[in-house]
């Protein structure tokens, strides 16, 4: 009797993570809603507007794994997270997906039970400082002051490179990127480190923008990614698949204005994109129209960039690396075939 209950015992055990992990597909289909962990306010990624509407480029891929997924890409609960709180959210099933600007690492992808379903952002830690100090370089900053998000790659890389350049710091620790803007306008730092892309956005929320400036510096990888359970991978491809659609729809040239024509293309590869041929959607567990659904509702990559981030937006961030790999980017979607 012992032997069988511990067996059972063991049994259940060894199906506790399944039971959190499996099936969120089907969860997803059945709420008829995603909820997806957004940051608690990153301009540019994920930030609520003066009517409260969430938008941001992150706030786009949730919409578009809500497109693809349900056919409706209105259908997201946005659940703000500070960093701290984003790993546990997602591991315990809070949260469908995590969509907040974090950054792929071994450790991360290794012992947390977590996968990274791509990168949708390529970034690198940066300084942002008061223009009166004179800096020009992050050389210049030794025994600064940082203002820093807590919970985040931000500290172990400036420990990094402050140990290799023999320099000294202090920092300050705040839980979110709201109170880690106030306290640098409130003189409580030198300086900010995070993303460079989080300081362009930082950089806007100031009483005076002009007043500080990026230094030139980039001090690390930030490759920033879409973020799932592990154990369940029917939902893993559908959010990796879900991020390569946006990429393959820009490649092919297929945008929200022009999807409807491109439906009557000659070109094989958008008929499979878009479903009018090919089994990507049904071999997804998704309707055939999913990328289609993604591209006419939030766009394709180019468009969620552009309209957040670059030319488009306040922040007005170069494409650089995050453009096309056949324009001398990193972006590489995996054929739709």
């Amino acid at each position: 009797m012992k032997v069988t209950k511990i067996a059972l015992i063991l049994g259940l055990a060894s199906t506790l993570p399944n039971l959190v992990n499996a099936a969120t597909l089907d969860k997803v289909m059945k709420k008829g809603v995603l909820n997806c962990g957004v940051s608690t306010g990153i301009p540019g990624f994920s930030a609520t507007d003066s009517k409260g509407v969430w938008k941001g480029i992150d706030v786009d891929f949730c919409r578009s794994v809500a497109a693809a997924v349900l056919g409706d890409a209105s259908k997201v609960k946005f659940i703000p997270l500070t960093a701290k709180e984003r790993f546990t959210a997602l591991q315990s099933g809070e949260i469908d997906v995590l969509a907040r600007s974090s950054t792929w690492t071994a450790t991360r992808d290794t012992s947390l039970g977590l996968n990274f379903a791509g990168v949708n952002y390529y970034d690198g830690q940066g300084f942002l400082v008061k223009k009166e100090l004179g800096v020009t370089s992050a050389k210049q900053l030794d025994g600064a002051s940082f203002c820093i998000q807590a919970g985040t790659t931000t500290e172990l890389n400036l420990t990094d490179y402050f140990k290799s350049n023999n320099m000294e710091y202090k920092a300050v620790t705040f839980d979110t990127s709201g109170q880690t803007i106030d306290a640098f306008k409130k003189g409580r730092c030198d300086a900010v480190t995070s993303d460079a892309s989080q300081l362009y956005g930082l950089k806007i929320k100031l009483d005076n923008p002009k007043s500080a400036v990026v230094l030139p510096e980039i001090i690390s990888k930030e490759p920033l990614g879409p973020v799932v359970r592990q154990g369940d991978d029917e939902w893993f491809n559908v959010v990796r698949w879900t991020m390569f659609a946006t990429l393959e729809a820009e490649e092919l040239g297929v945008t929200a204005s022009n999807v409807d024509k491109q439906l009557k293309s000659a070109n094989p590869s958008v008929k499979r994109l878009l479903g009018v041929s090919g089994k990507a959607g049904e071999n997804l567990g998704l309707k055939a129209d999913w990328a289609y659904q993604i591209v006419k509702q939030v766009g394709n990559y180019e468009e969620m960039f552009e309209n957040n981030v670059g030319k488009n937006s306040p922040l007005n961030i170069d494409r650089g690396i995050n453009n096309l790999w056949n324009k001398g980017g990193l972006m590489y979607a995996m054929p739709i075939r």
